[in-house]
């Protein structure tokens, strides 16, 4: 039974030992992304242990994915906090994000080595070549709900057509247009409100850092992915692509995409890409680094914030923010499909990119199996001898 009696602000206490085994299996069985992170999370805190209440529960998934960052991972992190404290925080977090990530290092080791067999390439390369028509079917999903809450339709379309339109041109200056929308929405609120308070602008200043050379640009990008992102996995693509591949130039096209689709059939957080981007940049270690770098927000944001996350969820300036970076989020997942799309090489690709669009929204197939199909079918092309980008 849930503990309906218990007050909201003083964690359930549960052993660490059951935290890292049940937040554990669900980074091991975690495919899907977000829904069924969520999903799963609730069917072990609030259906089976009881751990929290269903209004618990569903005010952390609101107040996460008020945060910039990956949700589900942070309200993966708050969930083991509520039931475990903060030494619970870190050891479920990791548990949920190890798993995942330990297989995504073994295949970027796979698919970014130096002479893969053909079959590796093919495989790399048909799923790659599906990833525009994921991003698409990524944004649409975000859509209805967030048009839904909108104040003022004409500026939530405003702010996702702009998000799409730096998407598709700007690429890691895409944050800056994300928090400009944001400041916007929260000005215009603030108005109609005769309140001139200041916005805050902790998330302004830290872009007036730059980094450069090596490691310091590794950290800069996955910062940038961990703190700075908001609206789901994918809003990462064009804040990684740019950098990854024409500024730095850790990694072809082909090999970046080939990143973004390991990032989406392996288990645990899409935000796990970007340990594929530095394992390119820096070997074993780069990739190590910039999960590291990527997900400490993310704890830091528990840790330090749990208890206030129900003033977050109702504060006015806060959910003005999101009103405006969200809708510039989700045009910026759906824009990211016109780079990816211009990143294939071979005339057949572009064929499976037209597949896999019939299969996410024609027979509504989910995004893993899309994935896994073209990389079946790109197998037998490298086979049988397609030319491989």
């Amino acid at each position: 039974m849930a503990t309906e009696g218990r007050s909201r602000g003083t964690p359930a206490r549960a052993p660490l030992h059951a935290v890292v085994r049940a937040w554990g299996r669900i980074g091991c069985v975690g495919f899907g992304g977000p829904p069924a992170h969520i999903a799963l999370l609730r069917e072990l805190c609030v259906d089976r242990k009881g751990w929290l209440t269903a209004q618990e529960f569903e005010d952390a998934v609101a107040a996460c994915n008020l945060l910039p960052g990956p949700a589900s991972t942070q309200l993966a992190i708050f969930c083991a906090w509520r039931v475990a404290g903060p030494m619970g925080a870190i050891v479920g977090g990791a548990a949920f994000i190890v798993p995942g990530l330990v297989g995504i290092l073994a295949l970027a080791a796979v698919f970014l080595a130096g002479s893969p067999p053909n079959w590796v390439r093919g495989a790399g390369a048909a799923a790659g070549a599906a990833v525009a028509a994921v991003a698409v079917r990524a944004g649409l999903g975000l859509a209805p709900e967030s048009w839904r809450r909108s104040r003022a339709h004409w500026r939530w379309a405003f702010y996702a057509v702009l998000g799409g339109a730096a998407a598709a041109t700007v690429g890691p200056w895409l944050v800056l247009v994300i928090l400009g929308c944001g400041a916007v929405e929260v000005a215009s609120h603030s108005a109609g409100r005769g309140d001139h308070a200041g916005v805050p602008v902790w998330p302004l200043a830290a872009l007036t850092a730059t980094a450069t050379g090596g490691l310091l640009a590794l950290v800069w990008v996955a910062f940038k992915v961990g703190a700075l992102s908001y609206g789901g996995g994918f809003v990462i693509i064009p804040l990684m692509q740019a950098d990854a591949v024409d500024h730095y130039h850790w990694m072809t096209n082909t090999q970046f995409l080939n990143a973004v689709a390991l990032g989406q059939v392996t288990p645990g957080p899409v935000v796990q890409t970007v340990a594929v981007v530095g394992y390119a940049a820096a070997g074993l270690g780069g990739g190590l680094l910039a999960a590291l770098v990527a997900f400490a927000p993310s704890f830091s944001f528990v840790l330090l914030g749990a208890r206030r996350f129900d003033r977050l969820r109702h504060n006015a300036r806060v959910q003005a923010f999101l009103g405006g970076a969200g809708p510039a989020a989700i045009g910026a997942i759906m824009g990211a499909a016109i780079p990816l799309a211009l990143a294939l090489d071979e005339w057949w690709q572009f064929g499976l990119l037209a597949g896999a669009a019939v299969v996410l929204f024609v027979l509504r197939r989910g995004v893993v199996t899309t994935l896994l199909l073209a990389g079946a079918v790109g197998l037998v092309a490298g086979q049988l001898g397609a030319p491989l980008p």
